[in-house]
Parts: structure tokens; C-alpha cells; sequence
């Protein structure tokens, strides 16, 4: 790698990669949008609301924003990709999960406890804002509001659409709910790319 590119860090990711030409960060995977891809979804440069005044989840490119997310009062934020760098240390209290296998919700859900009991709001993200950081969010609905699997993936999912949970995410969050609950509540028929057909909780902040 050349001298030049070594002093030259993506100013998103962190990571070396040459972002503006196109290249995909060999780390973690971010890289430039592509204005051919039909999503049928608008990406935001904030990030999406899950909680009020205290709970928020996006990508990558959102927790770069520190401008913005000063806007929305964000002052905490979780960092569900242990490769990507926390840039702005000295403007926000980072937490990053440890880099395992299977997702670390114990631990994620013991930081955003702690954030929700300091009154602080808090941005959990990962490169993408689908999977990764969403499944930790749902995990923290179960956990902290009671919620069983199937209706905290509707409650994220009508705040954030992009959500796509992978398989193998979707599985540990089986998992957790077997922790959690004691049992897996097979009545409500949650599908994998999370096309719901249940009625979602109840409008507000209060367990449906």
C-alpha cells in the first residue's frame, strides 16, 4: 500500500480503501452508493427513531453525521461492528460489542439499560442499519419491554423498512426469545425477510 494511501483514510469508515473511486472496503465492507440500485426506499442521513427521545438505529454513514446526530440529541452511540473505527471520541460515549460468533445482546442490552436509566439518547447502528443492529434493538424490545419476537420485529420494521434480517440473525433472535421467554412463540408467523402478518403493539412507548 502506498505511503499516500496509508495517510489517507476513508473519512466514513476509517478504513483504507479508495472510496470515492468505487472500491469496497475490504474490512467492513462500506462503499460509495450506487445510484442504480432500485430500492424503492429513500436513505436518510438521520437515523431512524425507534424509541422516543431515546432509542435510535442506522448505518455507518448515519454515525458519521456528528452534526446531525447532535441535532436529534444523540450523545450515546453503539457500535455493533467491532472492524469500523468510533470517530468522534471525543463528542459521544461509545460502546462497541465484543467481536464474537453469535451477536452479544447480554451485552448490548446491559449498555442500552444503563443509557436508558441515564436518561441518554443513544444510536445503535452497524454498516448497513439491517441486520445487525436492528436484531440487537429487537432483542432489547423483548428484553426491556416484554415484547415477544414477532412484535418487536413490526415495531422496528414500520420505523425502519430497510430492515433485512439475514437467516443466521434471525435464528440467534429465536434464541433469544427462548432465553428470554421460555419458549418461542411459533403462533405468530414471522418471516425471515420479516414480511409480518400480525398486528404490531400498540401505538406509544408502553408494552402492547
Amino acid at each position: 500500500m502506498r505511503k499516500r494511501e496509508r495517510e489517507n483514510p476513508c473519512g466514513v469508515c476509517g478504513h483504507y480503501h479508495k472510496y470515492e473511486e468505487g472500491e469496497v472496503c475490504s474490512i467492513c465492507g462500506h462503499r460509495i452508493p450506487d445510484p442504480t440500485e432500485k430500492t424503492g426506499l429513500q436513505v436518510s442521513a438521520f437515523p431512524s427513531e425507534i424509541l422516543p427521545e431515546f432509542l435510535y438505529l442506522g448505518s455507518y454513514d448515519n454515525a458519521s453525521r456528528s452534526e446531525l446526530l447532535k441535532t436529534q440529541g444523540i450523545s450515546h452511540i453503539l457500535n455493533t461492528v467491532p472492524s469500523c473505527q468510533n470517530l468522534y471520541k471525543n463528542s459521544f460515549t461509545y460502546h462497541c460489542v465484543p467481536d464474537v460468533k453469535t451477536l452479544p445482546f447480554d451485552d448490548a442490552i446491559q449498555f442500552l439499560e444503563q443509557c436508558e436509566k441515564d436518561k441518554a439518547r443513544v444510536l445503535v447502528h452497524c454498516m448497513s442499519g439491517k441486520s445487525r443492529s436492528p436484531a440487537i434493538v429487537i432483542a432489547f424490545l423483548m428484553k426491556s419491554k416484554g415484547w415477544r419476537l414477532a412484535q418487536s420485529c413490526q415495531w422496528v420494521k414500520e420505523r425502519r423498512p430497510s430492515m433485512e434480517l439475514t437467516e443466521g440473525v434471525y435464528q440467534q433472535l429465536l434464541e433469544c426469545e427462548q432465553k428470554i421467554f421460555g419458549s418461542v412463540d411459533s403462533g405468530n408467523p414471522v418471516l425471515l425477510q420479516c414480511n409480518l402478518h400480525f398486528c404490531p403493539p400498540s401505538s406509544g412507548y408502553s408494552s402492547p
